[in-house]
């Protein structure tokens, strides 16, 4: 299935490579059809080209609306050559047979993203034509080639001037770029029903289209069994591991991914110079203090045996005091933090093991998109768990009320408790972590896990749950490591036993109302 390009349709909306491409392909005698400003475009160059109206014999109607739609086009870029009665019916409706079709598409989705973008342009920017002529080559692609990114221009011309056609490896590749290209312009184009045209109550339409480019091959996955490859958002509007510039040391690993993005989105919470140390993608520390060094010190010393080869993230650019922290602590895999002064980014690339990624600042313009889980055979999505907490919100159920400092503690507690993997119980003093317990099966269980790596720094420390407390016995623990304070989301049948055996230990204890399970 030879390709010899002789005839060739090109209509494109972005004209970066295009003369010199198109002049390519004239000096090796193609025909070129076209339209509009394509065309003119061509023409101010010197190149020859024929008026797609002249060729159909039907002029351009409805404001362009109407252009190429016409069987003398898609007939020509359809026939199957090695089907005679294609060919003879071409033939015989003097339709030229294309073997190359050049689009790319209007720019809806850069239109759609300026400010005071009205309704009426975003519509005129819906290419229909473009698609179609798309779609109808990449389908017969045994016998056309079809090009829809400038990126692949000097490709295919330069096989054209070495083996006199395009190699059908090459049109099957073109093909499946075209698929790709034309399923993210649906994409687009459905969302900006979704939410702009026709959005629906709830906010989740009956069908939703998910689309990612592939960012980087990755080693391997979860395990070394496994491959993997990382992809992201094409536009990114959030700051993050997908965003970040990778400033010093290796690749990242599928698991180092995941534990960054951890690491960096529980120091957005809060709004002094902040630290999370992060392993299996739970918190083993968090600590907000008056200087990031501070932060990182209180953080790392919550759990320093579990920080063991961390993830480290900071909310502040990481300074010359910070980054000898750092190098003091132990061994640290990664460090995700808006920027890095010079001094600091000098010390930490002595390390040869470390990975130092750039995140950027972030600001409240951020947008944050939907939490997707996969499951064999579908998807689950919802919103962010990203609802704040204010201390007039909280239910105070106890006769026994926390001091001011005590409630400081417990809202740090809660705004790191949703981070950590259910069931999950957190133990604070002032705004750093002395006990984590992470993942457990048991309330119970979670929060012996949790006074177990407080140790004595449990003694006057105040406790987070992430869920209700179904029975008392998580509270008698409390009481026995000497907590002050529990901040919880109420709701179980237990409620008044768990809060009269509050009141029977002298612990006081409020409700949110809300609950923060993470799975």
């Amino acid at each position: 299935m030879e390709c010899k390009v002789k005839n060739a349709i090109i209509s494109v909306s972005d004209k970066t490579g295009l003369i010199s491409f198109a002049r390519g392909l004239t000096e090796l005698g193609v025909q070129i059809y076209s339209t509009g400003g394509t065309a003119k475009t061509l023409q101010k160059e010197g190149i020859n080209v024929t008026m797609i109206s002249e060729y159909t014999g039907f002029p351009e109607i409805l404001d362009g609306r109407v252009k190429s739609l016409h069987p003398k086009i898609h007939g020509g870029i359809l026939a199957m050559r090695s089907d005679q009665s294609h060919m003879d019916q071409i033939k015989k409706n003097d339709i030229i047979p294309f073997d190359l079709v050049v689009i790319n598409l209007y720019p809806f989705e850069k239109v759609i993203k300026k400010e005071g973008t009205s309704l009426e342009e975003a519509i005129e920017n819906i290419d229909i034509g473009g698609p179609s002529m798309l779609r109808s080559a990449a389908k017969n692609y045994q016998w056309v080639c079809t090009i829809c990114d400038p990126a692949y221009y000097d490709e295919c011309l330069k096989e054209l001037k070495q083996r006199g056609e395009i190699s059908i490896d090459t049109r099957k590749k073109m093909a499946r770029a075209v698929f790709e290209k034309t399923a993210y312009y649906d994409s687009i184009i459905s969302s900006y029903f979704q939410t702009v045209i026709a959005s629906t109550d709830e906010g989740f339409p009956e069908t939703i289209n998910i689309y990612f480019k592939k960012n980087q091959k990755l080693r391997y996955g979860e395990n070394p069994s496994q491959t993997a490859c990382f992809y992201t958002d094409l536009e990114p509007r959030i700051s993050g591991v997908a965003t970040a510039k990778k400033l010093w040391g290796k690749e990242l690993s599928f698991n180092n991914i995941l534990d960054v993005d951890s690491a960096f989105e529980i120091v957005k919470c809060f709004d002094g110079p902040a630290c999370s140390v992060i392993k299996h993608t739970n918190p083993c520390g968090v600590a907000q203090a008056a200087t990031l060094s501070s932060a990182f010190h209180d953080a790392w010393k919550s759990d320093p045996v579990s920080a063991f080869g961390s993830i480290v993230g900071f909310n502040r650019p990481v300074d010359d005091e910070t980054a000898e922290e750092i190098l003091k602590a132990g061994f640290v895999e990664c460090i995700i933090a808006p920027g890095y002064n010079k001094g600091a980014l000098k010390l930490l690339e002595s390390k040869k093991s470390l990975r130092i990624l750039e995140a950027g600042i972030t600001n409240e313009d951020e947008v944050y998109d939907f939490d997707i889980k996969r499951v064999v055979g579908g998807v689950l999505i919802q919103q962010r768990d990203l609802v704040d907490l204010q201390e007039k919100e909280l239910k105070l159920v106890t006769t026994h009320k926390a001091n001011t400092q005590d409630l400081t503690s417990l809202l740090f507690a809660w705004k790191v408790a949703k981070w950590v993997k259910s069931n999950a119980i957190v133990l604070t003093k002032g705004t750093k972590t002395v006990g984590v317990g992470a993942g457990q099966m048991s309330r119970v269980d979670a929060a012996f896990m949790a006074v177990h790596k407080a140790g004595s720094r449990s003694k006057g420390s105040v406790m987070a749950s992430d869920a209700f407390f179904p029975k008392t016995d998580a509270v008698e623990l409390a009481s026995r490591a000497g907590v002050r304070a529990i901040i919880q989301p109420g709701g179980s049948i237990s409620d008044d036993d768990v809060i009269d055996m509050c009141n029977k230990k002298s612990i006081a204890m409020y409700f949110t109302g809300m609950r923060h399970f993470r799975h």
